[in-house]
């Protein structure tokens, strides 16, 4: 009779008696130590959360430890493709900070230019400057917005309209002269 026959919970027998195995099996299989203690783990938490009318059958297994490197190998295959979707999100990064990495004169320049857009935001008027960042820095729709204020849609497109207007001018004639005037 095996430990896992004769144990009261027979995940608790599958585990004494095939976790070292399988935890080899997949060590050799990805050559990472800590990789592989974590698919072990992940693949007995599988067996655990397949309720306990699958427990019942876990003892008559006729081969337990293929039983376990077949959920092992699904949790492979997952892993790697997880692995694969990381490296191209990190790859993605890291050419979009090369594209978008700023010199340290752009930075000056795109802080200038946001001190200069703040300074002219402060000079809107209460409603203009609310509907302004609210629609511009939040996202929040123009029919949000004039319910929120007790105006017209219609109100709210003139408070942006010149507001981006304002900023715009502000930009070609303060950042580009390389004057601060809002």
């Amino acid at each position: 009779m095996t430990v896992l026959s004769t144990a009261c919970d027979p995940v608790e027998g599958l585990y004494r008696c095939h976790h070292h195995g399988l935890l080899a099996w997949l060590h050799r299989k990805l050559g990472n130590a800590s990789q592989a203690a974590d698919l072990a783990h992940e693949t007995f938490v599988r067996v655990l959360t397949r309720g306990p009318a699958a427990h019942a059958g876990l003892a008559e297994l006729r081969e337990p430890g293929a039983y376990l490197r077949t959920i092992a190998k699904g949790l492979i295959v997952d892993w790697s493709r997880r692995q694969v979707l990381e490296q191209a999100y990190l790859d993605a990064l890291a050419l979009r900070r090369e594209v978008y990495a700023p010199s340290p004169e752009e930075k000056a320049l795109i802080l200038e230019a946001l001190e200069l857009i703040g300074r002219l935001i402060d000079t809107f008027k209460p409603n203009m400057r609310t509907a302004f960042l609210l629609s511009q820095i939040e996202g929040v729709s123009y029919a949000e917005i004039a319910a929120q204020l007790g105006v017209t849609v219609r109100t709210i497109e003139r408070y942006i309209a010149e507001g981006l207007f304002r900023c715009h001018c502000m930009l070609r004639d303060g950042v580009v002269a390389g004057q601060a005037r809002p």
